[in-house]
C-alpha cells in the first residue's frame, strides 16, 4: 500500500474548542488521495467553557431521535446508548458513576482477554442437547456505548446493534429466545424472513468460526466478551440492510441464549480485523475499510459511520496499524509519547511498545470510555498536567480519577492542551472536553485518564469523541480532518 505525504489544512472549531492534527514528520502514507497540504499548529492552551458546560448538564437536554437522513450508500447514523436506553439515574453524578462501573468492567475484561491471547470468541466446544446453561446473572446495566441501526432479514426488521472494534462475530437475538435480555426493538423472528438459512457443520463458513461447535448437523457459535457478556446460538446466513445498501449471505449468529451487557440493543456488529467480522465478510463491497465519528456526550446529537475506502476524507492523517498475532481482532497503533501544553512528557517509548509476545501495546476501543495508560506513563503525564494547572483549585479524586478540580466559580478556564504522539511523527491534540470531563453538575471536573492495571494502553471513546477516525484493514488508521 503506497501512500504519499498528506498535509491538509484543518480550520475547524468544535464547541469553540480546537481540534488539532499536526504532522511533524515528512511522510505519512495515504492510498486514498494525493493532495499535499499543511496541517497548521494550534495554540498550546485552550479556553474551556466551564459555565456553558455546567448549564448544558443542568438543562438535561433530550437526546435526538434518529433521523436517517444520510444520502450516501454506506453511511449510517451512530448513536450513543442514551439515545435508545433511558439512564437508570436522572442525577448526573449517579449517571457518571454508572458509566465508570461499565468502564471498569470493560477494561478488566480487555486486560483478561489480551493477557490470555484471545481475540474474541471462546475455545472450541461440543454442544450438548440443551446447548449450555444460564450465564452471567445480574448484568443488566449494559457496558456498551455506541450503536447503529440496521435491517436484518427479508423484509428487513429494524435492529439496534452495538458496534465493537474488538470482536468479529455479528449476531442478533433470535426467536425462539430461550434466554434473552430486554431490547428496544422486537426480537428478530427468522420465520418471517425469506432470506434466512442455517449453516451446516461441513460448511467452510463454520470452519472459519472461532469458538464454534456442532449440534444435530448445524453450526453453532458461542462468544464471550471483554465485559463478561455472552451469546450463543445457531450460525446462519442472512441479508443485512445498511442505509441504502443490501448485503446478502452474511454469516451472523442467531442468538437463542444471551445474557449480559447489551440491554436495549438487539445484538452486536463485530468490526474487528478477523475474517468473520462484518468487514471481513464484505470483501470488495466495502474493501475492509470504514470511517466513524463518535458524537460527544451531552450534545444530544449523533455521530456517523461509513463503510468503504471511498468514505476516506481528503486531508486525513495516517498512522500504521500494528498486528498482534495473539489478538488479531484488535486495532493496535504505535504510540511514542504524550504531550501537555505543547511539550512532550519525558516517557520512554518502550512503555507503549507491543512486544513480540503480544504484551502491552496501544489498542483503539469504542467500548471503553476512559483511556488507560501504563502506570509509569500515566503518573508522568498526570504530573505534567498538574504542574501546568496549579492556578486551578484542586479537590479530592472521584471514582477512577485522581486529578480533579473545582471550577464552579469560573466562566472559562485556560488549560494546557493534551497530545498523543504517534510513531512516525503524527501529533493528535485533543479538544479540552475530551480530557477535562464533568463528574457532577456543580462544577467538579476531572482529568479523564487513568492508570492501566497492566502494560496495555487503551485509547477510549471519551478521547475519540468528535474526531473522525478512519480504519483501513490493509494496515492504516487515520485521524481527521472532519468532526461531528
Amino acid at each position: 500500500m503506497s501512500m504519499p505525504p498528506v498535509r491538509a489544512p484543518l480550520p475547524i472549531i468544535v464547541l469553540a474548542v480546537l481540534l488539532h492534527l499536526h504532522l511533524i514528520s515528512s511522510a505519512v502514507s495515504s492510498a486514498t488521495h494525493h493532495a499535499k497540504n499543511t496541517i497548521p499548529r494550534y495554540p498550546d492552551f485552550q479556553h474551556f467553557r466551564v459555565k456553558e458546560t455546567i448549564a448544558d448538564i443542568k438543562s438535561n437536554k433530550p437526546t435526538k431521535t434518529p433521523q436517517h437522513t444520510h444520502e450516501k450508500k454506506w453511511k449510517l447514523e451512530l448513536m450513543h446508548r442514551d439515545n435508545i436506553v433511558a439512564p437508570h439515574h436522572t442525577n448526573f453524578h449517579d449517571r457518571f458513576l454508572e458509566l465508570m462501573k461499565r468502564d471498569a468492567r470493560r477494561v478488566a475484561g480487555l486486560v483478561h482477554r489480551l493477557s490470555n491471547g484471545s481475540s474474541g470468541g471462546g475455545p472450541p466446544f461440543q454442544v450438548e442437547d440443551d446447548f449450555g446453561s444460564e450465564v452471567l446473572s445480574g448484568m443488566d446495566h449494559g457496558t456498551w456505548e455506541y450503536v447503529i441501526q440496521i435491517g436484518v432479514g427479508s423484509p428487513p426488521t429494524t435492529q439496534y446493534m452495538v458496534i465493537d472494534l474488538g470482536s468479529d462475530v455479528v449476531w442478533v437475538q433470535c426467536q425462539p429466545c430461550d434466554q434473552c435480555y430486554p431490547q428496544s426493538d422486537p426480537v428478530f423472528n427468522p420465520a418471517h424472513s425469506s432470506s434466512f438459512s442455517r449453516v451446516s457443520c461441513s460448511s467452510a463458513v463454520c470452519d472459519r468460526l472461532d469458538g464454534g461447535g456442532c449440534h444435530k448437523g448445524q453450526c453453532m457459535y458461542e462468544v464471550s466478551y471483554a465485559d463478561g457478556s455472552y451469546t450463543k446460538g445457531t450460525l446462519v446466513l442472512e441479508t443485512l440492510t445498511l442505509g441504502r445498501t443490501t448485503i446478502q449471505h452474511v454469516a451472523i449468529g442467531c442468538g437463542h441464549k444471551n445474557r449480559g451487557m447489551f440491554v436495549g440493543a438487539s445484538g452486536l456488529l463485530g468490526l474487528g480485523g478477523g475474517s468473520m467480522s462484518f468487514l471481513g465478510q464484505l470483501g470488495g463491497q466495502a474493501g475492509g475499510a470504514f470511517t466513524y465519528c463518535l458524537a460527544s456526550r451531552g450534545t444530544g446529537s449523533s455521530g456517523w459511520m461509513e463503510f468503504g475506502r471511498g468514505a476516506f476524507p481528503v486531508g486525513v492523517a495516517w498512522v500504521p496499524l500494528l498486528r498482534n498475532p495473539r489478538a488479531t481482532s484488535f486495532y493496535y497503533v504505535g504510540l511514542s509519547g504524550l504531550g501537555v501544553g505543547g511539550t512532550q512528557v519525558p516517557i520512554s517509548e518502550d512503555v507503549f511498545r507491543l512486544t513480540e509476545l503480544g504484551d502491552g501495546g496501544v489498542v483503539m476501543d469504542t467500548g471503553t470510555p476512559v483511556s488507560r495508560l501504563p502506570t509509569l506513563a500515566y503518573e508522568a503525564f498526570r504530573d505534567a498536567y498538574i504542574a501546568q494547572t496549579r492556578n486551578l483549585p484542586r479537590v479530592s479524586g472521584v471514582s477512577i480519577f485522581d486529578t480533579c478540580y473545582d471550577l464552579s466559580g469560573f466562566v472559562t478556564v485556560r488549560v494546557p492542551t493534551v497530545s498523543f504522539y504517534f510513531s512516525g511523527g503524527l501529533i493528535l491534540t485533543l479538544p479540552a472536553q475530551n480530557f477535562l470531563v464533568p463528574v457532577n453538575d456543580v462544577g467538579t471536573f476531572c482529568f479523564a485518564f487513568a492508570p492501566s492495571p497492566s502494560g496495555l494502553s487503551i485509547l477510549g471513546n471519551i478521547q475519540q469523541a468528535g474526531i473522525q477516525i478512519s480504519i483501513d484493514t490493509l494496515g492504516y488508521m487515520g485521524f481527521g480532518p472532519n468532526v461531528c
